[in-house]
């Protein structure tokens, strides 16, 4: 039993340690924005930042049509080589996939360059900004680029080198993009998204190339076959990444066409915010939890088991954050953009709400990737889509903008329903005590401090909320205590960027 604790203890240690590597540099991260999203608001207006939302889904969209989800599926089979210890099959793998990813994100550009009157047409009713859709495809190059090399940091767990990059393509980014739209205001806009994915690209090389890989001499048949692995895996997370990347582009065509491209900056700035601080919990699932579990996912008991951990961790980390959100809405607005983004305050609240069931639906989700389970994943992002685009559409026929976060956070109470029935399926999972004694609560106090805001004048809401927030810190960190020794959390949070996960 000593033995068992202290491997748990260990466990949890893992998840909080690649936390707090990814939180820290995502907390970095955050001021960055802080200074690139208030330039951008107060640059370009609403409507501006609606624009550069609608371009950011067209690369995404792109993106992830074009990458064929090797990116994802490199990750898993660098971190099942790794694992193996077998060096040849690692440089098989790396050598593979850089250059699938350089030919994928070359076919990509091209291809968008082609259909820029098409898309522009087809997002905004005209051929005017169809030069700017074919720039945005030197974006898609350099991202898919990237990914490439980013993968193989991520599936041989160089968490430090990843969070690196995340400060280092984001402090680069922010500052190329400020300078192009201060001095071309929206005519900068596109080039600032390709300056983004330019300084990513030269910082995910720049810490990639430090890595170093057995050199060897790979026949025709060898770079098929590897090559073949990559797309078929990959084929289930491009599928899955455009059945996503697609829900949110048809989604602000909806707004621009229901409601307006002003009501699309609108909801550019609240699907930001509501994702910007369990933003960094679900990069360090990704980063190194995945790849943690795709070596044991052969042992249904300790999957499990490290899901259940991955779970309570996280929902111990986001619960406080999701509540500063929802209580401060209007200051957050304020500060990290200007106060003629204040329409945006409710429809940011409502997504907080579908922000933190991704917490509990992600875990469960990436049970499915680490087994290989191809049609599962596919039908479980095929279901949420459908039901996420028929909800939009009804409510923002019904409730102007606020139906678009009324419909994601109803998708994600379906997609939680349906990825547990998975897992329950595929891995025999099932809850912790300890994470449904925590997700009552969570729910509970969630409910409570939104529902106050309907109820209450803003004022007694207001403070009821704070105070609410301070019990919430208290009981996270009285958790994490429980959990972890403050010991390790001390180790853990000083190491955070000198030590690797």
């Amino acid at each position: 039993m000593k033995e068992t604790a202290t491997t748990n203890k260990d466990s949890y240690g893992q998840i909080l340690k690649s936390s707090a590597l990814i939180g820290g540099s995502s907390a970095i991260n955050i001021v960055i924005g802080i200074v690139r999203t208030k330039a951008m608001a107060v640059l370009l207006g609403p409507a501006g930042f609606g624009l550069m939302g609608v371009y950011g889904s067209i690369i995404d969209l792109a993106q992830s049509i074009a990458g064929m989800g090797i990116n994802s599926s490199g990750v898993r089979q660098i971190a099942a080589a790794t694992g193996s210890g077998d060096t040849k099959r690692i440089a098989r793998t790396v050598v593979v996939l850089r250059r699938t990813s350089l030919v994928l994100g070359i076919v990509g550009a091209v291809l968008l360059a082609a259909l820029s009157w098409q898309v522009s047409d087809l997002t905004f009713g005209s051929h005017e900004r169809a030069a700017g859709v074919a720039l945005l495809s030197l974006a898609v190059l350099f991202r898919l680029v990237s990914d490439g090399r980013g993968a193989l940091l991520q599936g041989m767990r160089h968490i430090s080198d990843l969070a690196k990059i995340n400060i280092l393509g984001a402090a680069f980014g922010a500052i190329a993009s400020i300078v192009l739209v201060y001095f071309w205001h929206e005519d900068g806009v596109v080039l600032a998204l390709v300056a983004v994915a330019a300084m990513f690209m030269v910082t995910s090389w720049w810490y990639s190339r430090k890595v170093k890989i057995q050199t060897l001499v790979m026949t025709a048949s060898e770079i098929k076959e590897e090559t073949a692995a990559l797309l078929k895996l990959g084929f289930a997370f491009m599928m899955s990444g455009f059945l996503i990347m697609g829900a949110a582009y048809a989604v602000r065509l909806m707004v621009i066409r229901l409601v307006g491209l002003e009501a699309a900056g609108y909801y550019q700035v609240a699907w930001t915010l509501g994702g910007l601080y369990v933003g960094f919990i679900l990069e360090a699932m990704g980063a190194d939890f995945y790849p943690r579990l795709t070596a044991v996912a052969h042992d249904n008991t300790l999957c499990n088991r490290m899901v259940n951990e991955q779970t309570q961790i996280s929902l111990l980390l986001a619960w406080p954050g999701v509540i500063v959100t929802l209580v401060f809405a209007p200051l957050v607005i304020a500060l990290f953009y200007s106060t003629q983004f204040q329409p945006a305050v409710e429809v940011l609240r409502w997504l907080c709400l579908g922000t933190a069931l991704r917490i509990i639906s992600w875990p469960m989700g990436f049970i499915m990737l680490a087994k290989g389970a191809k049609k599962a994943f596919i039908i479980s992002d095929l279901a949420w889509t459908v039901v996420y685009l028929g909800l939009a559409w009804l409510c923002v026929d019904a409730f102007g903008l606020n139906g678009i976060g009324i419909a994601f956070c109803a998708s994600y109470a379906f997609h939680c329903f349906l990825n547990y029935v998975i897992a329950r399926t595929i891995s025999d999972f099932r809850w912790s005590t300890a994470n449904v004694h925590t997700g009552l609560i969570f729910t509970f106090v969630i409910t409570v401090v939104f529902s106050a805001f309907y109820a209450l004048p803003a004022i007694w809401a207001t403070k009821i909320g704070a105070g609410i927030v301070v019990l919430s810190v208290l009981y996270s960190i009285w958790g994490l205590l429980h959990l972890v020794s403050s010991a390790r959390i001390r180790t853990l949070f000083s190491a955070r960027f000198c030590g690797s996960a």
